[in-house]
């Protein structure tokens, strides 16, 4: 049972993935079920700001404390956690080896997305506004830019590394966070990569397969394939 913050960890370092928000929802594996304001019967406390018992508040400890575990839109186009340990097992089952130019020259990867992707290449990481602002994305293609940032982390192009606030001259934060993103390369490094190119796609996906059904006997087959593939 998770009931705060370093019990999530542990959970998560054993299973090595899960939705952000969890249980059946997804149909596949979660660590939690979602809950909204007070105290459930676990002690988590979701939205109250409680860095120990608010699941929303781990996504920003698990980025700022630890560099074993990554967090972005990479589960039926909403947020999730996968370990280091797991990591190349998901590149190997959805890039297979390929990068970016494969994709796109295929016509696997919108224009949109290529516009975003190139500047945060350029710059190597980005909040979400200066991003907006670096690839010229108008007002009236909001829409389009969420679904091609969704779209390059499924395809795990991009992934979340940090979340950038606004600092006044007194080093104080102020207004909203926003959240920053850089490659999967350049977040873990040459190791993880190295590891996906030693697997072939087809055994990607079956260890991860396995490993969900260990987590999840019930999980639905035609979801576990979704899930692992984007």
């Amino acid at each position: 049972m998770i009931n705060n913050y370093d019990d999530f960890i542990s959970a998560l370092l054993k299973s090595g993935f899960s939705g952000a928000i969890g249980g059946k929802d997804d149909g596949v594996f979660g660590l939690f079920r979602y809950g909204w304001g007070a105290e459930d019967e676990t002690g988590i406390q979701w939205h109250t700001g409680n860095p120990d018992l608010d699941p929303w508040e781990w996504r920003i400890r698990v980025l700022a404390e630890r560099n074993d575990i990554a967090y972005s839109k990479v589960f039926f186009k909403k947020a999730g956690y996968i370990t280091k340990e797991w990591y190349p097992y998901f590149l190997a089952a959805r890039r297979s080896g390929r990068v970016f130019e494969d994709d796109y020259y295929d016509g696997l990867i919108s224009n949109h997305a290529k516009r975003i992707y190139e500047a945060v290449i350029e710059h190597e990481k980005l909040p979400v506004h200066r991003i907006k602002q670096i690839a010229r994305f108008s007002r009236e293609e909001k829409s389009k830019f969420d679904s091609a940032l969704t779209e390059l982390q499924m395809r795990m192009y991009l992934t979340i590394c940090d979340i950038y606030y606004n600092v006044s001259q007194t080093g104080e934060q102020y207004g909203f966070s926003s959240t920053m993103f850089c490659t999967p390369e350049l977040f873990w490094g040459e190791e993880v990569f190295n590891e996906a190119e030693d697997l072939h796609e087809d055994e990607a996906i079956e260890v991860l397969s396995n490993q969900i059904l260990q987590l999840n006997p019930l999980a639905n087959r035609e979801k576990i394939y979704k899930f692992i593939k984007g």
